[in-house]
């Protein structure tokens, strides 16, 4: 039975990616074994549940604030300490690893310290660990771009961290037996910038979900909107809904957010709120993170799914979110900004919802205004977005590239 071990430096439940690749795997046969390292308290919390049913092994390194706390706050000073070292002396072989992020030198000695027949990254913190542990057991190893990296931030190639990340890539994605990414335009950047490597697209869709929203007695009374993220925050265009809520006051509609939500964006989002001027109170309700598998079935008692990425990278113009793919599975119609990704899905699934311009407010408003002048509109939509996540866009069927991926990687 062939050994795989899955690196990352973030938490499995906030890496639905991950845990999608490592029960598929688990599931095929497989020994399954999670690397991974503390984020944030509430990440840890949806941990403990989320992995007590797993079928595969999760171990966690580099300590955490409150019961590692020494190994914890050592990973960060050294962390601090090495950026500012390769920015003195330069960034190479030795100082990227430290400089990356605070686990990648703890990652590299943990998984070197286990033997397997594959090793596989997610986020690109994990890929030396991959890469270095691989090589000593002259075994295999993969690497799943969930982003463009070197490109996740406003470009500025004489950023540093641009230009650590670029080091990074090139002078790992070499020793990859095999890569893959989350979207095909993230695909084809990667693809110009290393045409020498392959690079393989994986969706970022979830398994079939059992909701039958024919049977669903939803108000459409009043149209409900969705966003969600692992935190709220305001780079990822919730201004312009905000905007829109006032464009509509007139019209009975909800905005409904889901993630972590810090005091200092509350405040924000009061002081935007403050400034439009509403007449009436807006109808804004949020919720605190839930675990993954409950998404879905939470999700689907509304009626429309927001993405309304603003293109502030190359890296959020190209990306398909994990958000858009979750809006399908719980039967939402989608109501997206025009980025380049989102465009082009739009264009592929025109049924499943409308685009609509970034930044435009009133463009966004005359949209969700079509869907309270015709909600058999939005209900056909929503119709449409169910059937093509359980007949398309789904893992059931996305899974089966991953798995042909590793299984010709370990022949």
């Amino acid at each position: 039975m062939k050994k795989i071990l899955l690196i990352t430096s973030g938490q499995p439940s906030l890496n639905p990616r991950l845990v999608k690749e490592a029960d598929a795997l688990a599931e095929a046969g497989y020994t399954v074994t999670v690397i991974y390292q503390y984020w944030n308290a509430w990440g840890t919390a949806l941990d403990r549940e989320l992995l007590a049913s797993k079928k595969w092994q999760a171990i966690r390194v580099n300590g955490d604030p409150v019961e590692q706390k020494f190994s914890y706050w050592l990973s960060k000073v050294i962390h601090k300490a090495a950026k500012k070292i390769a920015k003195l002396i330069g960034i190479n072989a030795i100082t990227s690893i430290f400089a990356l992020s605070r686990g990648t030198y703890r990652l590299i000695k943990k998984a070197k310290s286990i033997q397997a027949d594959l090793y596989i990254a997610h986020n690109l913190a994990a890929l030396p660990a991959a890469v270095k542990a691989a090589s000593k057991y002259k075994a295999k190893c993969g690497f799943d771009a969930e982003d463009l990296h070197r490109y996740e931030a406003k470009t500025n190639n004489a950023d540093f961290n641009f230009r650590l990340i670029k080091y990074v890539e090139e002078a790992y994605f070499p020793k990859a037996d095999y890569l893959t990414t989350s979207s095909p335009l993230i695909n084809e950047r990667y693809q110009s910038i290393f045409p020498k490597l392959s690079f393989s697209t994986i969706l970022n869709v979830f398994p079939v979900q059992e909701i039958d929203i024919a049977r669903q007695n939803k108000d459409y009374n009043t149209l409900k909107l969705f966003w969600f993220s692992q935190h709220i925050g305001l780079s990822r265009g919730l201004q312009d809904v905000i905007y829109v809520l006032k464009l509509l006051e007139n019209e009975k509609v909800e905005l409904h957010l889901l993630g972590s939500l810090s005091i200092q964006v509350k405040t924000e989002l009061d002081q935007i709120i403050s400034a439009v001027n509403f007449s009436k109170a807006p109808q804004i309700f949020f919720y605190e993170p839930i675990a993954p598998d409950d998404l879905f079935s939470f999700a689907s008692q509304f009626h429309i799914g927001l993405a309304t990425e603003p293109s502030f990278s190359i890296n959020n113009d190209l990306a398909l979110s994990n958000k858009l793919f979750s809006y399908l599975q719980a039967g939402l119609a989608l109501v997206v900004s025009d980025t380049s990704a989102q465009e082009s899905f739009i264009r592929e699934h025109p049924k499943t919802g409308f685009s609509y311009k970034k930044g435009d407010p009133q463009h966004l408003a005359q949209v969700l205004k079509s869907y309270i002048d015709d909600d058999t509109l939005l209900k056909n939509q929503q119709l449409e977005a169910s059937n093509s996540a359980k007949f398309n866009l789904n893992w059931n069927i996305e899974q089966k590239k991953f798995l042909a991926i590793v299984e010709q990687t370990l022949q």
